[in-house]
């Protein structure tokens, strides 16, 4: 486990045995994600967040809503449920 220091304006310094296993170079962008008391960072965007972008994108397009989508889902689960229960 390495400690590192969190200096003037958020800033921390990445050990250098780290950054030559992880292949970063000088301004290097990486992910942080915070999850509970951690702090995750990754070299790599997450596709989550890729997906995420690309799913709002295709919404504003089509002028859809999350909430369009949502009660389209409950609608279909309903009528699943409704011929499941008919079988």
């Amino acid at each position: 486990m390495t400690l590192v220091k969190v200096w003037g304006r958020g800033q921390l310094t990445i050990p250098a045995a780290i950054r030559k296993e992880l292949h970063l170079k000088e301004e290097a962008a990486l992910t942080l994600v915070k999850v509970g008391n951690v702090i995750l960072m990754t070299p790599k965007p997450l596709e989550v967040d890729s997906v995420a972008k690309k799913a709002r994108r295709e919404l504003k397009k089509s002028g859809l809503t999350v909430e369009n989508i949502l009660a389209d889902l409950d609608l279909q689960r309903n009528r699943y449920n409704k011929e499941r229960d008919e079988a």
